[in-house]
């Protein structure tokens, strides 16, 4: 499969036989993968539709290198995660797939990165060596050839400025934010803005108790005199992104598809509307796994855009966004 076969798909039809065909080879190619479909009995003969695929459980990414390459290993993202956790690794053995997925997803959802500045308040992750949206969030930055984009760790002060003389002048702005750096900035400053998008990529890290989405959302769209809180949503074990233009409801990109699991029965899925464990479908992960088992809980929609509801008990906290109710 090659990139161009993965991010021109444009219809339903054309996505089920690219995911088979990606079933096909990461069975094949996949020695952690294919053992765990060998043992639900499900082989390339009796898988013949997308309900059938198996999806790999995401906990297999703490304790497994996932991969369906033989090529070098170009990377391996880490998820976040609290001292004395088992964090996930995610070896990529081809950046350009995720540097295509998420470029193209974004100039899909949003348009050229080029009419935007980036500001980036994404202390916890630039803290640490191995986030896969660091790595997305400069390659964002540097395309949008503007001056004025940028990282900020702890510099609330320079950000504020800099938020209010962009947004004064006119300028297209994308704030993108772990929730509770942005929390901590409204604290210090209210907005009143008008030409910035503020995206929230979940998560308190410890520093603040959860929320649920509808209280977050409200305090951040005070704090920042905004009508709408954008998101994303995406982990460490994927190298696709949804995105959410407010009220918590996130659209895919092309190549990548929500299924909800019944949480009773792992193998059955459930009609729209209907609360499950979230399944995703990430075709940019060809050469890992594109079948992942979250420990998110959703429901979809007749549209197929879906919401993220929560987390399974006892599964750990990271850094995805996920708001528990």
């Amino acid at each position: 499969m090659t990139p161009s076969e993965i991010f021109s798909l444009a219809s339903s039809k054309s996505f089920e036989k690219m995911a088979l065909k990606v079933f096909r080879f990461q069975f094949e190619q996949n020695a952690v993968y294919r053992e765990f479909c060998q043992f639900l009995k499900k082989d390339k003969a009796n898988v013949k539709a997308i309900a059938d695929i198996p999806f790999l459980p995401i906990q297999f990414f703490k304790s497994h290198q996932v991969v369906s390459s033989a090529s070098p290993i170009e990377v391996i993202f880490t998820s976040s995660g609290t001292t004395g956790m088992v964090n996930s690794q995610h070896a990529v053995t081809d950046l350009a797939y995720y540097e295509q997925s998420f470029r193209t997803a974004f100039a899909q959802f949003y348009g050229s990165i080029e009419n935007y500045v980036i500001l980036a308040l994404l202390p916890s992750y630039l803290e640490r060596e191995g986030s896969s949206l660091i790595y997305m969030v400069d390659d964002m930055i540097r395309n949008s050839n503007n001056p004025d984009s940028g990282f900020y760790l702890n510099n609330y002060n320079e950000l504020i400025e800099k938020l209010e003389q962009l947004d004064n002048s006119g300028q297209n702005v994308l704030l993108i934010g772990v929730t509770y750096a942005l929390l901590d900035l409204i604290e210090k400053k209210k907005f009143q803005l008008k030409n910035t998008v503020i995206m929230e990529t979940g998560g308190m890290k410890g520093k603040r108790k959860e929320m649920i989405r509808e209280e977050l959302h409200a305090a951040l769209r005070e704090g920042f005199g905004v009508s709408t809180i954008h998101s994303e949503y995406g982990m460490t074990e994927l190298l696709s992104q949804a995105y959410s233009f407010g009220n918590g409801i996130f659209e895919c990109p092309p190549w990548m598809h929500i299924l909800i699991r019944d949480t009773e029965d792992a193998l059955s899925y459930l009609a729209d509307g209907k609360t499950g464990g979230i399944n995703i479908i990430d075709l940019a992960n060809v050469n890992s796994c594109s079948f992942i088992a979250t420990q998110d809980l959703g429901k979809k929609n007749p549209n197929h855009s879906f919401e993220v509801l929560g987390r399974f008990d006892a599964s750990d906290i990271r850094g995805c966004n996920l708001l528990v109710i």
